[in-house]
Order: C-alpha cells, then structure tokens, then sequence
C-alpha cells in the first residue's frame, strides 16, 4: 500500500474560484487518484505554498488576480525548474497555449475536461511526460511549429517574433496571400516583413530564405502529408 501512496501526485490547486477548487479537489481525490495538499488563490501565494507542502505538480488556472498564470509559472520554472505545472483554464486559444508551454507548463487542460482526463494529465505531468488535452490535440502541429519558432527566434535574435512567424510560413511554401490569411494581416504588411526579414538575413530571395529557416528548424510539414 505504502507504495500505491508514494505514486498519488500530491497537487497544489491555483485558481481564484473557491468552488472551481472545491470541485476539482472532491473530483481529484474521489478516486485516489491524487492528494491535493494545497490552495492558492493568486499568484503570489504559490511560492510559499510551495515550500511549505512540497507539491508533485501545480495545477493552474491562467487568469489570477494579481499575475497571469503564465507568468506565476515562468517564475516558478525559475525556482523550481523540476516542479511540473499543469494548466487547466477556460482559454483555449493558441496564443494561450504557446505562451503557457514557452513560460515552462508541462501540459494544457481545457476547463470542462473530465475527471479521468485531468488524472491522467497529472499523472502524465508529475511522471516527466508532456500532455495537451483531448479537445485541442488537433492543433499539435501548431504546437510543434511554436516551438520550433522559439528555437528560431534563439537561432535569429535580430527578427522579431512575428518575423520568425513569416519565416517560418515563407518556408512552407506559402505564398504572399496565404500568409497573410494565416496571420491576419494585409499583403502590404506581409510584404513590409518578408523585407525586413531578407535584409536582416542577408538574402536576396525567397529560395534563400527558405534554406536558412529549414536550418534552424522551421517549415518542417508535421500535418503527416
């Protein structure tokens, strides 16, 4: 049995709704599937909750009061790097789910999700493992992209983030207009960026461009064609 005891992640709830927590603690818990050993209502509690009930994983919400939830675990990334976070929140938007796997989350739960599936997110979490729940595991490759972009975005530190996005798109063989469907943006700003990006990397063509990107990771197609 003491064995079985040592594999319950013990859980830190982080989320500002007492009966969100109180509802995901009783879910968690029915089952002995997980310990919760602790609450945080805001950002600036998680530290000491941390050393105080040395939790297996946090599971956390993305808007707090005081902090975004992104930045509660990039500062929690810094401390305890080998403290997996687990999100679990209303957002389901990409740009969402970037920033909280860049700020250093192990996985991304959408509220709603059922009990077996926030389970298994934990235990895949606390196990060293990555997880993205059911519902926005279609967007994977755009995951793969995003962290392809953010090895990029280190490999060409003169191009800003958007400009990576348009290389990285230029190296899928995108053209113009379809790049700029993508992003949301008009031809002229699409063209204003593919220039900036030729001059800050010292090419001269499209061609170019797309042999220097697929170095650095990018443009790669992960949807399987």
């Amino acid at each position: 049995m003491r064995e079985e005891d040592r594999s319950v992640p013990r859980v830190l709830i982080v989320d500002d709704h007492p009966l969100f927590r109180e509802g995901l603690k009783a879910a968690l818990e029915s089952t002995g599937g997980a310990l919760v050993v602790a609450e945080a209502t805001t950002g600036g509690e998680v530290p000491e909750a941390v050393a105080q009930h040395q939790p297996d994983v946090v599971v956390m919400d993305l808007s707090l009061p005081d902090v975004s939830g992104i930045e509660a675990t990039r500062r929690l990334a810094e401390e305890h790097p080998g403290l997996p976070v687990l999100m679990l929140t209303m957002s389901d938007d990409d740009a969402s789910l970037l920033a909280a796997l860049q700020a250093g989350a192990r996985g991304y739960v959408v509220k709603g999700a059922g009990s077996d599936e926030v389970l298994h997110a934990l235990h895949t979490v606390a196990g060293g493992g990555a997880v993205i729940g059911s519902d926005i595991a279609a967007r994977l490759s755009q995951l793969l992209s995003g962290n392809r972009q953010r090895d990029a975005e280190q490999l060409f530190p003169a191009l800003t983030s958007r400009e990576v996005e348009v290389l990285g798109l230029i190296a899928r063989g995108y053209d113009n207009r379809r790049i700029a469907r993508e992003l949301v943006l008009s031809e002229k700003t699409v063209r204003n960026h593919i220039t900036h990006v030729f001059d800050k990397l010292q090419v001269t063509s499209r061609a170019e461009a797309v042999a220097r990107a697929r170095d650095a990771g990018l443009g790669e197609d992960t949807s399987g064609h």
